[in-house]
């Protein structure tokens, strides 16, 4: 029972690194664009004091120009880092195939891994304000989803009762057959 227990712990945890690892791989080595600073005095103009000079009207304007570039960088940078963790997702979720026949327990560590990523991509996705990336990665991740969830949930498996012969391999390490008379 505590095997077990620990088994879920651990699935759980190697899902979780792995999305961090993604989303923290993609911030070092891509860093976003630097929110401008706004330009001194100009934080706000006090009620009564009356109109704002020409100048502070300059920096306002010069302040709303930067503010509106970065929103626009920021957009694209979501998008762009929605594009590079969905297809890290796909990778990690493939490499789950792979390794499907291997340890179970790390399957399903990498393959929550994958679908962790695949949330943090759709929600950068949604941050980029383009419906057309946030359609694609809603729909990268249904089609992913439902992939999974036949190949491991729905597909005819050998009963974990079945004698030794017909079952797959677990735990990677092969024995050989049984000797016949």
């Amino acid at each position: 029972m505590d095997n077990n227990v620990m088994k879920i712990v651990y699935t759980f945890f190697l899902g979780a690194l792995l999305a961090l690892f993604v989303g923290l791989g993609i911030q070092t080595f891509y860093p976003g664009p630097e929110m401008p600073e706004p330009t001194s005095g100009v934080e706000f103009v006090p009620e009564g004091s009356g109109a704002p000079t020409e100048e502070q009207r300059e920096e306002m304007a010069e302040n709303e120009r930067q503010w509106r570039q970065w929103q626009e960088e920021q957009q694209d940078y979501n998008r762009n880092v929605g594009v590079v963790a969905l297809v890290s997702s796909v990778l990690l979720l493939v490499l789950s195939l792979v390794l499907e026949k291997r340890n179970r327990v790390l399957t399903n560590g990498v393959m929550l891994g994958g679908l962790f990523t695949l949330l943090y991509a759709i929600g950068r996705s949604f941050a980029s304000s383009e419906t057309t990336m946030t359609f694609i990665a809603v729909g990268v991740g249904l089609a992913v989803v439902l992939f999974l969830g036949h190949r491991r949930f729905f597909q005819d498996r050998p009963a974990e009762d079945a004698p030794e012969e017909e079952r797959p391999e677990r735990t990677g390490v092969r024995t050989a057959p049984p000797e016949r008379p």
